[in-house]
């Protein structure tokens, strides 16, 4: 399946080509096959998910890498599509040296059940998603909290074995929201042996948002760490880069998502995608009459990362500081342990 356009490869060839470093890591990717869903389900006729065929397999996300990286290896850390269908059960099975997954979690889920998945698939982590918390405890998706996504005995369990939570942080002030910031610092303080990945750089897609966040105090805390996914502000990047240690920040995609042709955009203290596909991501403003020419969401992140990242650092947010934390969790000799003495 092609993803880019001419216009796209010409891009690639003038500004990523010589400015990449040999190896990225992509820290944010969602990979599933139809059978992780019921054989009668369909997404919405305008979901991001339609526009793979329904599934985003290992073997796709290969291929694209090629397509849009062609000068490069990745690697990347992966979990199923947070939907509420999906067989949480389901773990992407990766297989490549520099592949590695995290498993689908809901509080619903006991922690022996959560202990078994991560035992059987390997996987060095965890991702958790607000509409399984509200499911769960009956609240609005507006209602959850971020000490809602994981239950106690969940965060023992995964502070034990040393292990990762990517987490998308809720609520509609997303990261300048104070009652966030103080679950966020909370839950590292509480739980040192946990790297917390705070997803799309804590949401914070404006300015505003990550002005009036609690930056400063999390660089504080050694396993907090963010990605990028999605984000393509560039003043977003420079202050998380002048506020947080560029060592735990983690170039991430959200891949299948950022294969598409479009860009966030900051409007008024909000922000909006521009879709020049006939999809919906979030708030959307979809360019129907295609009289702008988008490149991927995924180039747009690499544009803003490149002017954003400060040059002695590039490579490791690119590559290593993502490599290198989920090796060392894979590697941990108390993973095994703590999992199967869980286990069901």
């Amino acid at each position: 399946m092609t993803i880019l356009s001419e216009a796209d490869r010409s891009i690639y060839q003038q500004e990523f080509a010589a400015r990449l470093p040999a190896k990225l890591f992509d820290a944010h990717v969602h990979i599933w096959e139809k059978n992780a869903f019921p054989p009668d389900f369909q997404f919405a006729t305008r979901a991001v998910g339609n526009r793979f065929g329904g599934e985003f397999p290992l073997s796709l996300w290969r291929q694209a890498m090629q397509e849009l990286l062609p000068g490069q290896s990745v690697g990347m850390l992966c979990f199923g599509f947070p939907h509420d269908a999906a067989d949480r059960g389901k773990v992407p099975a990766v297989s490549a040296a520099e592949e590695f997954a995290s498993v689908l979690v809901s509080p619903a889920d006991p922690a022996e059940l959560l202990a078994q998945r991560l035992a059987s698939s390997a996987a060095v982590g965890v991702k958790p998603y607000l509409n399984y918390a509200a499911a769960h405890y009956r609240k609005s998706a507006s209602e959850v909290e971020v000490f809602d996504l994981l239950t106690d005995s969940q965060l023992e369990l995964l502070n034990a074995a040393g292990l990762a939570v990517t987490l998308h942080i809720p609520r509609s002030g997303r990261f300048a929201d104070p009652l966030n910031q103080h679950q966020m610092l909370a839950l590292c303080q509480r739980y040192p042996r946990i790297s917390f990945i705070f997803a799309h750089i804590g949401r914070a897609f404006y300015l505003r948002n990550i002005l009036e966040s609690n930056l400063d105090e999390l660089a504080g805390c050694g396993n907090a760490y963010f990605d990028t996914a999605m984000v393509n502000h560039v003043d977003v990047l420079k202050y998380a880069f002048d506020h947080f240690p560029a060592e735990r920040m983690l170039f991430g995609s959200d891949a299948p998502i950022a294969l598409l042709h479009g860009k966030s955009v900051e409007v008024n203290h909000q922000y909006v995608y521009l879709m020049g596909e006939d999809y919906d991501v979030g708030t959307s403003i979809r360019d129907t009459e295609h009289a702008v020419q988008f490149t991927t969401f995924f180039y747009e992140q690499l544009r803003a990362i490149l002017e954003a990242t400060p040059e002695k650092s590039l490579e490791n947010v690119l590559y290593h500081n993502a490599v290198n934390l989920f090796r060392s969790i894979a590697k941990h000799e108390d993973r095994s342990a703590a999992l199967l003495s869980r286990a069901l």
